[in-house]
């Protein structure tokens, strides 16, 4: 099993880079980020490698970090997501992002990923939400508000602050994360209307 390549970049692909290893092309399947992020031809690069058998095929994807690798490993226990949908997921998020999204079980940030339905996302949520916390660094008030507001336990007007930024166009974590950093500052018993308005400067710093 290959589990890092070392070498010179020959060449790209659509969705894949051949990465030279002693006069040896070795092709790896790469996320979007992980493309951007190499080097150009000739130059020297290293990557971490997921070897992927199959009686049919052997395939090698190659990601920038071990972090990103381990998500790979992740999504494919999801059932309903494959390596093509993997790799999608991996070149809409950073992996803090990922882990971001799914502790904060925001299904709406990832289905902005091509391929990825609200059912799927839901399963994503579901089987990972226990792992997620282990790769990102998310502030623990946030996953607070966002639990009691699954659980229906949350303060109305944060719900409602929350709720009002959305509207505004913010994606759901950022909303939450801004509201519960209102939330450390407003005192007891903040109106909606504070909360907001502490918010939005969360979010404008």
């Amino acid at each position: 099993m290959i589990g890092k390549l070392r070498g010179i970049i020959d060449s790209y692909g659509d969705d894949f880079v051949i990465i030279d290893v002693g006069g040896v092309g070795y092709v790896a399947f790469c996320s979007g980020r992980t493309l951007q992020a190499l080097p150009k031809p000739g130059e020297a690069a290293a990557l971490a490698i997921e070897t992927y058998v199959r009686e049919d095929q052997i395939k090698l994807f190659g990601f920038a970090s071990d972090v990103e690798r381990e998500w790979f490993r992740l999504l494919l226990n999801v059932q309903g997501v494959g390596t093509k949908v993997a790799l999608a997921i991996l070149s809409t998020f950073k992996a803090g992002d990922l882990a971001s999204a799914i502790a904060l079980k925001d299904v709406a940030a990832i289905t902005r990923t091509p391929g990825v339905g609200k059912k799927l996302a839901e399963r994503i949520v579901l089987d990972l939400k226990d792992k997620a916390p282990a790769f990102g660094s998310v502030d623990p008030a946030v996953m607070k508000l966002q639990g009691d507001m699954d659980a229906k336990r949350a303060p109305a007007p944060a719900i409602d602050a929350v709720s009002a930024l959305v509207n505004l166009g913010y994606q759901q974590v950022q909303a939450s994360s801004a509201v519960a950093a209102a939330m450390k500052v407003a005192g007891e018993a903040p109106k909606t209307e504070a909360l907001i308005r502490l918010a939005l400067k969360e979010l404008a710093r």
